[in-house]
């Protein structure tokens, strides 16, 4: 077998799209080739936009046998796992903290495989190929970074990271997501809760309801350019309430549309009969992964209406297992979705910056546990 070759492409546009999806499991469409090209091809991530693609490729000769998503960032925008302290203390201290390495989905805090391997390729030897990208051993602009980043990877693949490069830093977060346990339907999941929780559950749907509102879900080609141009106008009023636009440009949105309809849900609330509020989301093989939404009324508990239970009826309709509504919200726990503990890794050059990041993540990580253990025991499931 001949040895694994790295190469760093400067775009996803630089190797095919059959032999990127050929290593991608059916269950993760924001590591498909046609989710990265639509995020470059619309300008979203670019150099303009502090994301400069390097994305990380394993040959043996002509074959593709390995892809890891890889960027160098110059800021830590659209991230969500924070080191802006890391940077400014680092910064202050007289080093340079930007650019870094950066393995993650640009503006999808979603969890999901990072690192894709033909079969038959040995882990190990690729992930010491890979390594070197950022450690200084090999070509390329290792001499530039002061961190490598591996942000929302699947349990499997953060230990099999730990067990290859036992240096890497860990840091802990928690996400809120739904799994089904055997419902067979939305009574069926309220069924499972306490009293308490399934009536103010169905009182939260009956308030959006007597709003006059309506909502249906559209999938794949039933989501026409009309509604995908609304969704926008939606999406983008979220972030202008916060002062600024969002990540996500329309062209992005269009490309989805046009490259993976398939991979497509919208949420649409309708009040007489017009589009007010909708929700996107993508899926997969058995996940459902809710990530954008905006809406332009105000409505008591639409959001949890069109962003959560909607989601879970789709996936108990369509025999998915598992739900992802996106980061934060604690308000989640209430409704059904468990915490999970997620996992974060870390290489950090400069001794001296290492040993206080190491420092602050054993902290964080004892308080994040704790967090975790006290939020799945407020579960409202009935014992």
């Amino acid at each position: 077998m001949s040895s694994l070759v790295l190469q760093e492409l400067p775009a996803i546009e630089a190797v095919p799209a059959a032999a990127w999806n050929a290593l991608v499991g059916d269950d993760h469409p924001f590591l498909r080739h046609e989710f990265l090209h639509a995020l470059e091809a619309s300008g979203s991530v670019s150099p303009a936009t502090g994301w400069v693609p390097r994305h990380l490729t394993l040959w043996q000769g002509e074959r593709l046998v390995g892809v890891m998503p890889h960027y160098l960032k110059h800021h830590s925008f659209g991230e969500y796992v924070f080191d802006w302290s890391w940077a400014d203390a680092w910064e202050r201290a007289g080093g340079r903290y930007y650019p870094k390495g950066l393995t993650a989905i640009p503006y999808t805090p979603a969890p999901g495989p990072r690192l894709a391997l033909a079969g038959g390729i040995d882990p190990l030897a690729a992930r010491e190929r890979l390594a070197a990208a950022w450690e200084g051993r090999g070509e390329g602009v290792a001499s530039e970074l002061s961190s490598w980043h591996l942000l929302f990877a699947e349990e499997a693949e953060v230990a099999a990271w730990q067990a290859a490069r036992p240096g890497l830093l860990a840091r802990h977060g928690v996400q809120f997501q739904w799994r089904d346990a055997g419902y067979g339907d939305f009574e069926g999941f309220l069924a499972a809760m306490t009293s308490k929780r399934r009536k103010a559950i169905r009182r939260e749907r009956r308030l959006v309801a007597d709003q006059g509102l309506r909502l249906h879900r559209l999938e794949g080609e039933a989501i026409d350019a009309e509604a995908l141009e609304h969704f926008f106008r939606c999406y983008e009023i979220t972030y202008l309430e916060r002062g600024r636009h969002g990540y996500l440009n329309p062209d992005f949105f269009r490309r989805l549309r046009a490259s993976m309809p398939e991979s497509l849900l919208l949420v649409q609330a309708r009040l007489e009969g017009r589009p007010v509020a909708a929700a996107l989301c993508l899926q997969g093989a058995r996940t459902l992964y809710g990530r954008y939404w905006g809406s332009e009324v105000m409505a008591d508990c639409l959001h949890f209406e069109a962003c959560y239970y909607q989601g879970i009826e789709h996936c108990l309709a369509r025999g998915l297992t598992t739900f992802d509504p996106g980061t934060q919200g604690e308000h989640k726990l209430a409704r059904g979705f468990a915490p999970r503990l997620l996992t974060s890794l870390h290489h950090i050059a400069d001794p001296r910056l290492r040993d206080a990041v190491a420092r602050f993540c054993a902290e964080e990580r004892a308080q994040i546990r704790a967090y975790c253990a006290a939020a799945t025991q407020a579960l409202p499931f009935r014992a």
